[in-house]
């Protein structure tokens, strides 16, 4: 029975007429991105460079929030070929890739997306979730347009090349991390220190100038709202484990507190 696969995050950001808000969801469980998946925002990022995310529970959390009215996208540990083609073949559409500095490493990483004769992406898709075993009519040939890449901008070295990074045919969009580039910066910690902040507002611009989208991740309310304010096409503003880590010290700070 032919099938069809889920539009990708860039055909959510062409259809929106607001910027998309979303979630970090890092704690490996498909119970937590079902819930996340059901919360009313527009998209989750599912982590597996700085959480405890293998093969096996991103496909168990891709399968958990297909069908919610929510559009995922995968962040891989490393900008590695061989890692990329595996998460593509789990069914993973979107994928944000980390640290990546240069021209020449985007445009790497759009190679690694694709089938040749355009890219160097393994061919599996009889064996993959990504084809639905085959069942996507000529999935080979339109594979590419059921992806959407993105790389994150996340270091002093990337803001200097931005323009040129955006401008590399095939990526979608870039994706400011404001905690690596502040450490890059020499100001580990403070995202919000004014030349952080001037950096990844440059970046949107440069994004905007190449028509390409932005987005960044900005917990704290009053930046993502700048943020937003300055042209950001996408945000993340939490994380499912930062939410149950904070919720669980209110109910610690406000119950043991009457009781003591």
């Amino acid at each position: 029975m032919p099938l069809q696969v889920a539009p990708t995050f860039r055909d959510a950001l062409a259809a929106a007429r607001r910027p998309l808000v979303g979630m970090w969801v890092c704690s490996g469980s498909p119970l937590v991105a079902e819930i996340c998946a059901g919360s009313g925002l527009d998209w989750l990022l599912i982590d597996a460079e700085h959480s405890p995310n293998g093969p096996e529970s991103l496909l168990a959390q891709l399968q958990a929030v297909h069908g919610y009215p929510v559009t995922p996208m995968v962040r891989p540990p490393v900008g590695d070929p061989v890692v990329i083609k595996q998460y593509l073949d789990l069914g993973a559409q979107n994928l944000l890739i980390p640290m990546v500095d240069t021209a020449e490493r985007a445009a790497a990483m759009v190679r690694a997306v694709a089938y040749p004769p355009h890219g160097v992406r393994g061919v599996g898709s009889a064996l993959a979730r990504a084809s639905r075993w085959n069942r996507v009519p000529d999935y080979l040939r339109t594979a590419r347009t059921t992806l959407s890449l993105y790389l994150q901008i996340e270091s002093a070295e990337a803001v200097e090349n931005v323009e040129a990074i955006v401008s590399t045919p095939g990526v979608d969009g870039v994706f400011v991390g404001p905690a690596d580039l502040a450490a890059s910066m020499g100001v580990l910690g403070e995202q919000d220190h004014p030349e952080v902040v001037a950096a990844v507002e440059h970046c949107l611009r440069a994004a905007k100038a190449a028509g390409v989208k932005a987005g960044l991740n900005a917990f704290a309310p009053a930046l993502a709202r700048r943020y937003l304010t300055a042209g950001a096409d996408f945000v993340l503003v939490g994380a499912d484990v930062q939410l149950l880590a904070r919720g669980s010290e209110r109910l610690a700070a406000e119950f043991i507190e009457e009781v003591r």
